[in-house]
């Protein structure tokens, strides 16, 4: 897994959202809103280093961050929010950091739906952003209409490889921007959008924080389980490929794409558990596009949109069911594989093989099967 830094921007007064206090050490649910956004940021990603940017004049965030157990990730941020995110970067080590988050203190409920989505993408683009498309019609001073659908709210958190912001900011010196995905625009880095969630509100005004309150105090979430299964034939030559792993046995599986019946069965199992049909609907075998394909493409569209929908994969099995080739060399880097794709620790992924007791097609050495279960928790 690619090692990652969490920058939280939380330098602001926050006068808008009136009160005695900066709005991010209100009370949401019985805590302060800082921290609340903490422990989900917390829960969504391991973070190899965090950083909290505050004013210089902060009289609370020693106090909560104590009650989070988390010491010494403070740092001083400057008079607009470009220079306090620039002086998180600056207090980041110099080394040993691949992507950096950088989050916003006033949007609480954040969770690993939207940050697992990010690190996907930028295993191709420098930067991302989750965002939401524009539902209300849109209008100029004067009455003129703009064009909605070239527009899109973006949201925090805001992830960057590590190397390419640093350079982004340092090229851009004395500019303010909006939000950093502004600065990668202007440094012509490659941005990529990935789903964001009406949940993940910037805590602004004052009726803000009774829809946050509310929001906490009424659970709408609830566990789905889904199960996939997959049949292929044996066919002489080639590399076989299952669960993400080559296998050099001098067979392969027999399939329009690569025939990984066990990524196959996966994908079904996590497309049942969001309601969103089968493989076979989203990469018909009748389509030339998906000729030979690699089975991860499929598996990772199913965990975008259980990403799209607020989701969070928990838990994955696979069983194999097979007479040859033997699974166990294989199955700890097929849980590797398997981990990596989703976005899982190791211990939430399970691969196990059995056979039919020399019965059926797979007892006579003609293909094997797979079938697997998925377990996400869904946020509403």
């Amino acid at each position: 897994m690619p090692s990652s830094a969490l920058i939280l921007v939380a330098a602001g007064k926050g006068e808008r959202a009136g009160g005695d206090l900066p709005k991010q050490y209100r009370d949401i649910g019985g805590q302060p809103l800082i921290a609340l956004t903490l422990q989900n940021l917390m829960k969504a990603m391991d973070f190899d280093v965090i950083r909290v940017v505050v004013s210089a004049d902060d009289p609370y965030i020693d106090a909560v961050l104590a009650k989070l157990d988390l010491a010494h990730v403070t740092t001083q941020g400057g008079a607009t929010r470009t220079d306090s995110v620039r002086a998180g970067l600056e207090s980041l080590p110099k080394f040993g950091l691949d992507h950096v988050y950088i989050h916003d203190a006033a949007r609480p409920f954040v969770n690993a739906g939207l940050l697992r989505p990010l690190q996907t993408a930028l295993e191709t683009h420098q930067a991302a952003a989750p965002s939401l498309p524009i539902a209300d019609a849109l209008k100029t001073h004067d009455g003129s209409a703009v064009d909605r659908d070239t527009l899109l709210r973006v949201q925090t958190p805001q992830a960057f490889r590590r190397a390419d912001i640093d350079a982004a900011f340092a090229a851009h010196p004395d500019t303010n921007f909006a939000d950093d995905i502004a600065v990668a625009k202007a440094a012509g880095l490659s941005i990529k959008f990935t789903a964001g969630q009406a949940r993940n509100f910037k805590v602004t005004y004052p009726e803000d924080f009774a829809k946050a309150a509310q929001m906490m105090g009424t659970d709408m979430s609830y566990t789905a389980i889904g199960s996939g299964f997959d049949v292929h034939q044996f066919e002489d030559g080639g590399m076989m490929w299952l669960c993400g792993v080559p296998i050099d046995c001098g067979y392969t599986l027999k399939g329009h794409s690569d025939a990984d019946a066990g990524l196959h069965a996966l994908t079904d199992a996590i497309l049942g558990a969001i309601c969103f049909g089968d493989i076979g609907d989203h990469f018909p075998p009748s389509d030339p596009e998906w000729k030979g394909a690699s089975s991860d493409k499929f598996l990772r569209f199913a965990m975008d949109e259980v990403a799209a929908r607020g989701g969070v994969l928990q838990h994955v099995d696979v069983t194999l069911i097979c007479e040859k080739p033997k699974i166990k060399p294989h199955r700890e880097a097929m849980r590797a594989r398997i981990a990596d794709l989703c976005g899982l620790p190791l211990t939430r992924v399970s691969v196990k093989a059995t056979t039919t007791e020399k019965l059926g097609f797979t007892g006579r050495g003609e293909g094997l099967a797979a079938q697997a279960t998925a377990t996400i928790k869904m946020m509403s």
